[in-house]
């Protein structure tokens, strides 16, 4: 019986540790350089700031992502003016897949009256992708440049990991529960270690 509790508990413990280690997965942002664990990057453009931030509201909510975009699919990418002297100026962005620089979205330089630019970007490959702010002003062009990554966690994303790690010890602690050659298997294993 003592066994029987130990098992038990440790197959609960796991679990719980698993769906908190998902939690901080979806929770952290994959805040880059200057981004920390806000999950945005800071670039300057010239004298002037912006705020790349990638959301996948289908997967994680609201959590914020910059160098890491967990999973393939729909990202709403938002370049955010901190410097309200750039909504008088002409802007552009591009986002590309690297190598190579194929273009995956293109926004011609215009003025961003509201100091902020959102759009929905699908991603269909894995890798690594560069998003590229272009800011004209008197004659002079400004370039900056934000690498990211999208669904690179060695094939599987962390949630994804976290995900099937969860559902594998469920189904370890069912066949234990539900099955006496399982159960007594195990028990006598850990007997034997005891």
């Amino acid at each position: 019986m003592r066994t029987h509790n130990f098992f038990k508990t440790t197959l609960v413990m796991l679990g719980l540790l698993l769906l908190a280690s998902a939690g901080a997965t979806w929770a952290d942002g994959g805040g880059g350089p200057g981004g920390g664990s806000s999950g945005a990057c800071r670039v300057s453009l010239g004298n002037y700031l912006v705020t790349f931030t990638a959301y996948q509201p289908q997967l994680t909510g609201t959590a914020p992502y910059c160098s890491e975009i967990p999973e393939l699919g729909k990202a709403a990418i938002v370049f955010d003016f901190e410097t309200k002297a750039l909504r008088n100026m002409t802007v552009g962005f591009e986002i590309t897949k690297e190598p190579g620089a194929t273009r995956v979205f293109y926004q011609p330089p215009v003025v961003h009256a509201t100091g902020t630019f959102t759009r929905d970007v699908n991603f269909t490959e894995p890798g690594d992708y560069t998003a590229r702010i272009t800011l004209i002003h008197e004659g002079q062009q400004y370039d900056a440049q934000v690498p990211f990554g999208v669904a690179e966690a060695h094939g599987f994303s962390t949630s994804t990991l976290v995900i099937i790690a969860t559902i594998l010890v469920a189904l370890g602690y069912f066949a234990y529960e539900s099955s006496p050659a399982v159960k007594a298997s195990v028990d006598r294993l850990l007997k034997k270690s005891a």
